[in-house]
């Protein structure tokens, strides 16, 4: 654990020092976020933040490697797969950042970037259900691509307000970390070799520190922004994470007691994601109906809503937040506590909690509103 705390602090320091750098060169390129008409920010912001935060990421996996318990997860794949397609993303984001490019343009760099992870082997295998053992053949390629796509979009789309996507991204990195870590140390772990379950544990934790790292300098009110090259990398790097440990269990060794908590490898992506995933899917459909194109930008996204209501700019941005740790860390309390019945209770409260502190403008704007 002490290992995985220093990789976290090593990616957040590099991040953190490296991001003004990142700010000078994008001032200096004219790589500057424009104010639009469904932005919030009201003067030009510099980008390239995710040239920092891909920075602190490979001086993570660097320190990492040289590691004695970490150093066995370099034997496979993964974290090479994940630093070079997280390379060919960050600069598909660089050239958007700079020079803009058209969404069809943007989706095909990122199936190439999706493809590299799969070339270099980071990609669905099995899909392990209780009882049903299913080995991928050439299917695996497009479902290990669309997985990818789903989670860089779904960040991508979020990434609205000062703080948000990093902050989202550093609370599902490590929503994932601690349940990849409570499957290496419980019995969950029968048949799966330990090495094996800390690639996506040590893709998680060095994503966690970048995200933390470049937060500082973008909570409102930013200094810069990540940009796509940033909320690119993030959405590439939890896919990779859930690509990595997806797959990894043997059922067959399992007593039924756990099947249920084993399924969240299946689960969790979908549940730490489920804010970003609701805001893409929403913005699709809102989209389609109007008769625009599916990645046409507008200004009804969720954080949009929220500030709609009366929320201010911090406050929107921490809601969300506590939405996203609600869902993320309710599924990691479900397979720590073994079934979903003891964690209903704390779950339900905090989801109450969040519920009323969205709700606030409202329930003031009744108060006032004349009988």
């Amino acid at each position: 654990m002490r290992e995985y705390a220093l990789v976290l602090c090593v990616a957040a320091a590099v991040t953190y020092l490296l991001t003004p750098l990142a700010r000078r060169l994008a001032m200096r390129i004219g790589a500057m976020a424009e104010p639009r008409d469904r932005d919030v920010h009201a003067i030009p912001t510099p980008r390239l933040g995710g040239l920092a935060m891909y920075a602190g990421v490979c001086a993570a996996f660097l320190v990492a490697r040289q590691l004695p318990a970490l150093s066995g997860v370099f034997k496979y794949s993964d974290v090479q797969a994940i630093t070079i397609a997280g390379g060919v993303i960050v600069l598909l984001g660089l050239v958007d950042d700079k020079w803009g490019i058209d969404a069809l343009t943007k989706l095909a760099g990122q199936v190439v970037a999706a493809g590299v992870m799969v070339l270099l082997g980071l990609q669905l295998l099995t899909l392990n259900l209780p009882g049903l053992n299913l080995s991928l053949g050439p299917e695996g390629v497009p479902l290990t691509v669309l997985l990818a796509l789903l989670t860089v979009n779904a960040i991508n789309f979020i990434d609205g307000l000062d703080g948000l996507a990093a902050g989202v991204g550093a609370i599902a990195a490590l929503a994932f970390f601690a349940f990849s870590v409570s499957l290496s140390s419980g019995s969950v772990t029968n048949g799966i070799q330990q090495d094996r379950i800390s690639s996506p544990t040590l893709i998680a934790v060095v994503l966690a520190g970048a995200c933390l790292g470049f937060l500082p300098h973008n909570f409102n009110p930013a200094r810069v922004f990540m940009g796509d090259s940033g909320s690119m990398l993030i959405g590439l790097m939890l896919a990779g994470a859930a690509t990595s440990l997806t797959g990894q269990i043997n059922y067959g060794n399992l007593p039924p007691a756990t099947a249920l908590p084993a399924l969240l490898p299946l689960l969790l992506p979908f549940a730490v994601l489920a804010v970003p995933f609701m805001d893409l899917l929403l913005a699709v459909v809102r989209r389609t109906r109007s008769g625009r194109s599916p990645f046409a930008p507008d200004k009804a996204h969720l954080h949009h809503r929220l500030l709609e209501i009366g929320h201010s700019h911090t406050r929107a941005v921490l809601i969300m937040y506590g939405w996203t740790a609600l869902l993320a860390f309710g599924g990691v309390a479900v397979s720590v506590s073994g079934g979903p019945v003891p964690a209903l209770g704390v779950i339900g409260g905090v989801a109450a909690l969040v519920l009323v502190a969205a709700s606030v403008p409202l329930l003031r704007a009744d108060r006032s509103a004349p009988p």
